[in-house]
């Protein structure tokens, strides 16, 4: 009896990735658990300007947990994250609920392949590059491609919710 190939050296975001036949590539690098900033350290590692790689963070909007893309460089701005989604209040996401609900541990959730697909809203910076980064669903793992193919595999919509 033949036994069903599972892809082991994938995670859900680059099987998602390669079941949407968009262009990406996977850079790895080996994560310091002592790391003080997950995003900092995957910028450093892999040699590439902070302002192109970016986290991915999840927030409850008014009682509904949306996913957050925005720069390692800055940080996010909840009143604007609410205003993106026609919400009033945002604050950050208990980090229990978060992992449980995307299917990722903190330092290496992507927005990509989400156990439950969260509404998301991608920092407008994005659009500057021709590429950038986000986590490929662990530590140690990211993900380059073109903001556009994010946006469109995401459904997620740009504004203005990063900070320098």
């Amino acid at each position: 009896m033949a036994k069903k190939k599972q892809q082991s050296a994938g995670t859900p975001a680059t099987v998602a990735l390669t079941a949407a036949g968009t262009a990406f590539t996977v850079h790895a690098y080996a994560h310091d658990p002592a790391a003080a900033s997950y995003g900092e350290e995957a910028a450093q590692a892999l040699g590439v300007g902070a302002e192109r790689v970016f986290k991915t963070l999840v927030a409850d909007v008014d009682g509904e947990l949306t996913v957050a893309v925005v720069p390692v460089a800055g940080s996010l701005d909840l009143k604007a994250l609410a205003s993106a989604v026609g919400g009033k209040r945002a604050a950050m996401a208990d980090p229990a609920a978060a992992e449980r609900t995307t299917g990722y541990v903190r330092g290496g959730i992507s927005p990509l392949g989400q156990r439950k697909k969260l509404r998301t809203v991608l920092d407008d910076s994005a659009s500057a590059h021709a590429t950038i980064c986000v986590s490929a669903g662990r530590r140690g793992l990211e993900v380059e491609l073109s903001p556009a193919d994010l946006a469109a595999l995401t459904g997620a919509v740009l504004a203005p919710i990063g900070r320098t």
